[in-house]
């Protein structure tokens, strides 16, 4: 009767630490530490650890042993696509991992979306801290993550006193928008913002809501926007204000048509976002409306299809806020959480804004 071939059991730090005459800890320091090593040692470790199979360090042993994750996690009110589509969040995307990149950790996406009660994901998340991006001030995730035994540090919103944040002043910074629309003579205004809270809601919004929005920064730019018409004489609840739950281009066409229909007789209309704005732009062409010269239109944010575009709008510095958000979280000489750093915005004038039409 033939004997099934015999199979060479799967070589362990031990068998090939062995293999070599080596230590167990000169293998360890050929793959966690390799600076410990001259480069030929290294080499040779590598290429027996190639020859007999061997995969390197259990990852999940060695987090246990350290009690480090090696991983950033990063809390986003959305799901996972969104970090990759969104232009605002892949540039924040991008200074994060450049971060990421220099201190040798990775990065753990965690969805949250606002409908969702289920904070499983971030309570199981291996992670050795969180960056939050953007998150409404009454998220359960938002909570979770706070709750951690691991540092944080929030982007934008919301902020809390004692846990380290970076943001821009986004009152200040939309005031900007509003006074460049009142100094051109323009008094018939619309607004179209993103979402306020975590329940959706697509349609007017009553001031009520306007001044509790758990969206922190929406609700900031709402103000800025509010004080600037109020100073000009402007009277605010006559400024028809229109929300969508979702940040897209199709969102922000539907919100201009729904501005339009409160009020035809606007002749600037401003949007919280440059996505929002793009898609009003779209909108009022479609509708035969020339912009500026029949309804001007402004953004927010920067982004390049809107500088493109020659949208006016603020540009703010997203890829330098991740960058900032990672160096506060991974600096070696970290200190009491707290900080705050509020990084400069630019205000853009463009070719979508002009006097009103006669």
């Amino acid at each position: 009767m033939d004997r099934p071939p015999r199979t060479r059991p799967p070589a362990t730090l031990a068998s090939l630490a062995a293999e070599l005459g080596v230590s167990r800890t000169t293998v360890s320091n050929a793959y966690n530490r390799p600076d410990q090593l001259s480069p030929q040692l290294r080499s040779r470790v590598m290429e027996a650890a190639r020859r007999m199979g061997y995969p390197g360090p259990d990852p999940m042993a060695r987090s246990l042993r350290t009690r480090k994750a090696g991983a950033v996690g990063l809390l986003l009110a959305e799901q996972v696509s969104y970090a990759i589509r969104d232009p605002g969040a892949v540039a924040f995307l991008e200074g994060l991992t450049l971060e990421c990149d220099e201190a040798q950790v990775g990065l753990l996406l965690v969805p949250a979306r606002p409908e969702s009660e289920d904070v499983a994901g971030v309570t199981r998340a291996a992670v050795d801290g969180f960056v939050v991006y953007s998150m409404p001030d009454d998220d359960p995730h938002l909570t979770a993550a706070l709750a951690r035994p691991v540092p944080s540090v929030i982007c934008d919103q919301p902020t809390f006193p004692g846990t380290d944040s970076v943001g821009i002043d986004d009152r200040a910074a939309i005031r900007q928008v509003a006074e460049h629309l009142l100094q051109l003579g323009h008094r018939r205004i619309g607004v179209v913002c993103m979402r306020l809270g975590r329940a959706r809601l697509d349609g007017p919004v009553p001031i009520e809501r306007q001044v509790a929005a758990r969206y922190h920064v929406q609700r900031n730019r709402l103000v800025g926007l509010r004080e600037a018409c109020t100073a000009a004489g402007v009277a605010w609840d006559r400024i028809p204000v229109v929300e969508r739950f979702e940040h897209t281009v199709e969102a922000g066409a539907s919100a201009a048509a729904e501005v339009l229909s409160l009020d035809p007789g606007i002749t600037a209309l401003i949007a919280t976002s440059d996505v929002l704005a793009l898609g009003a732009i779209g909108e009022l062409t479609r509708r035969h409306q020339r912009v500026p010269q029949d309804v001007s239109v402004t953004g927010f944010d920067g982004i390049k299809a809107a500088v493109d575009a020659g949208l006016t709008s603020v540009e703010q510095p997203v890829v330098e806020k991740g960058r900032q958000a990672g160096r506060m979280l991974l600096s070696p000489a970290r200190k009491a959480a707290g900080r705050r750093i509020v990084l400069p915005t630019t205000f853009l004038p463009g070719r979508t804004t002009a006097p009103p039409r006669r």
